[in-house]
């Protein structure tokens, strides 16, 4: 099976990280969410991946690398602008042929894989299998109107009265039926080719279209608040692992992950928590439900639950919370005291505060 990973979209949510890296790029768990979603794509036996870029092409392509690493081929497709989900399928054709595929959005994380969501793609007539989650408030999203075996019976985006509570996640499985269902739809109000518009197209025309309901952990990280969620929620479930070096005056406790080259000195690193390759923490206070980067510095600090992107540096702030601090920032205190403090920071950015 091949894929079609969408990593194009400008990310207007998560500036200021998106004015610098690609949204798709953000770690959890000190791990990119491409990364994540290779992984995941890989697990369902896929090969071949198609990874829709735009202007920050060269630096997905510096993570991802050919796709070795993750034991599929990776092709990497550029995209203009963004002109929708379905747009992706127009200009992939050459790359997609008459095969069957799976389209995932390169901003979604389903942790828990997605290998049992493809369904009967094979069955007569099939047109497609969407993955649906079941949201207490169906209006912000995508939602799938279904029939008592799961069909799908109607798509609606964004209704202002849902018939029901089945939101689309953004992965779904397509046989060769969706080109021809995405060369007969017409731009949306928006301007953009909607993918939502193709499949009702093939559910209109008497395909048969599917839908498998995750029960998982869903969550589309779009803005800084799901990216943090998300990061806890990873976080423990990661284990314990000792790969760097803590000294005799410094205390781990619960599920705490210390990378390669990573130094803990006189500190506390509480679970669940990752200290990143080439980090040092020292004199601080890290977790619960804190992720730092690579080669960062963390010094006389006190940091939970947040996000330290590689290369960050903090210093001299006891209570940062529920932030995220981009690559090679610099927060610092000032030397005066404060409880509590939240910062969204990007890329090289420094900031100095009340200790």
């Amino acid at each position: 099976m091949k894929a079609l990973v969408l990593a194009g979209g400008s990310g207007t949510r998560l500036r200021p990280f998106s004015y610098s890296m690609p949204k798709q790029l953000i770690p959890i768990a000190n791990t990119p969410v491409l990364v994540h979603v290779l992984r995941n794509l890989r697990e369902l036996g896929v090969t071949e991946a198609g990874v829709i870029v735009g202007n920050r092409g060269p630096e997905i392509s510096a993570v991802l690398g050919d796709g070795a690493e993750f034991g599929m081929r990776v092709t990497y497709i550029p995209q203009d602008a963004p002109r929708g989900l379905a747009h992706t399928v127009a200009i992939t054709r050459d790359f997609l042929c008459d095969d069957d595929f799976v389209m995932y959005l390169g901003d979604n994380m389903l942790p828990d894989g997605v290998v049992d969501m493809r369904g009967g793609i094979h069955r007569p007539s099939a047109g497609g299998q969407v993955v649906v989650y079941k949201v207490p408030d169906p209006r912000s999203f995508g939602v799938a109107e279904l029939g008592p075996q799961g069909e799908v019976l109607r798509l609606v985006e964004k209704p202002r009265d849902p018939r029901s509570d089945m939101a689309l996640v953004g992965v779904y499985f397509f046989t060769a039926a969706i080109h021809d269902a995405v060369a007969a739809i017409e731009p949306s109000a928006r301007g953009e080719l909607e993918i939502t518009d193709a499949i009702q197209w093939l559910v209109s025309s008497g395909a048969d279209v599917r839908a498998s309901q995750y029960d998982g952990y869903w969550k589309d990280t779009g803005n800084v608040e799901d990216v943090l969620e998300c990061n806890r929620h990873l976080l423990d479930g990661l284990g314990a692992r000792m790969d760097g070096t803590v000294d005799a005056a410094s205390v781990l406790t619960g599920e705490v992950v210390i990378e390669p080259g990573a130094k803990v000195v006189r500190s506390r690193i509480m679970g669940a928590a990752i200290i990143g390759a080439g980090t040092v923490v020292q004199d601080s206070h890290v977790g619960p439900h804190a992720s730092i980067g690579r080669r960062c510095t963390v010094t006389d600090s006190r940091v939970e639950n947040s996000i330290a992107l590689d290369e960050a540096s903090v210093t001299g702030v006891r209570g940062l919370r529920n932030s995220l601090i981009g690559r090679s920032a610099s927060v610092g205190g000032t030397g005066q005291e404060n409880e509590r403090y939240r910062l969204v920071v990007g890329d090289h950015t420094r900031v100095e505060v009340a200790a």
